[in-house]
């Protein structure tokens, strides 16, 4: 079967990406699978630290055991995402174990999120999960940025963290981090936020962001390595698409597939009605929005592609 780290490498060559699939409710999976099936793509169902702490996805081990029930390996793999060192409270994380506990139950890749320290402490981080990944033969993604929305209490205007530039990941601290870090991916703050997680915002619709296309360009010419955006719900279609022609191989989306969910679920009050909601809104993405439908063989085909 053909790893993780290959497909990726497989989008980032053709100019493709592989959508990453957060589910942070274990009905979700079910659905999630089935419609990338149906849609002959390719994804990952992924499991970030927030979505058991602050959900209902119990844990990785939890995440893995009803990932089992529905496994298509043509179409799905399981990813570890977003494993802070500090977290969205700004408190520590006993990081370790929890990478210790993912790679024994069968995760395909994994991702440590150490960018709330500064440069040597994030490459320190991640160069100890790397080393992790690779023993057990699977690829490592890191964060070097800020990719805000997570934390508690309402962001600054959005028109000014763009245009600032804030949180933007520096290029040639990238450089330097791909170089000594050892990761296999890499997510870049390049203009995209995540749902908010916390209070009332967390059903609030997202913020439409936009993408600094010659940033990521000159991020991608300065690692070399796929790049990885997150917080990939509302983002302006057609920058997004650019994007994934100028090195975003990976796109992470959470908040579209939770609200229909939680939306549908409390509407109906029904599991049932709200898996097909997010069977419903998967499909959409795959196939109106992220325009993967019928990729999943160019990406699962080993050394059949053509570098870009």
């Amino acid at each position: 079967m053909i790893g993780s780290g290959e497909i990726v490498t497989n989008a980032f060559r053709q100019g493709l990406m592989v959508p990453a699939f957060n589910v942070p409710y274990l009905p979700m999976i079910e659905p999630v699978v089935r419609a990338v099936a149906d849609e002959a793509s390719f994804a990952f169902i992924a499991v970030a630290r927030p979505e058991w702490t602050k959900f209902e996805a119990i844990g990785p081990a939890a995440v893995a055991e009803e990932f089992a029930k529905w496994d298509d390996p043509d179409h799905v793999r399981l990813h570890l995402d977003h494993v802070p060192v500090i977290d969205e409270d700004g408190l520590r994380v006993d990081f370790v174990p929890i990478f210790r506990e993912a790679i024994s139950v069968g995760y395909q890749s994994v991702m440590i999120d150490a960018s709330r320290l500064d440069l040597d402490g994030n490459i320190q981080a991640t160069r100890q999960v790397a080393d992790m990944a690779h023993a057990a033969g699977i690829p490592c993604e890191a964060e070097l940025g800020a990719i805000l929305g997570h934390e508690a209490g309402p962001l600054p205007p959005y028109d000014e963290l763009y245009e600032s530039g804030m949180g933007f990941t520096d290029v040639a601290e990238a450089e330097r981090f791909v170089r000594e870090a050892g990761c296999d991916w890499l997510s870049v703050a390049i203009g995209s936020v995540h749902g908010a997680i916390s209070g009332a915002a967390k059903d609030q619709k997202k913020i439409e962001a936009r993408l600094n296309l010659d940033h990521l360009e000159r991020l991608r010419q300065a690692t070399g390595i796929p790049l990885v955006l997150h917080g990939g719900s509302s983002v302006k279609r057609d920058m997004l698409l650019a994007a994934v022609e100028l090195g975003i191989a990976k796109v992470n989306v959470a908040t579209e597939i939770r609200q229909a969910y939680e939306s549908a679920l409390r509407e109906s009050g029904q599991v049932a009605a709200a898996q097909q909601a997010v069977y419903d809104r998967t499909v959409w993405l795959l196939r109106d929005y992220f325009a993967v439908s019928g990729t999943s063989k160019r990406l699962t085909t080993a050394n059949e592609n053509q570098a870009q």
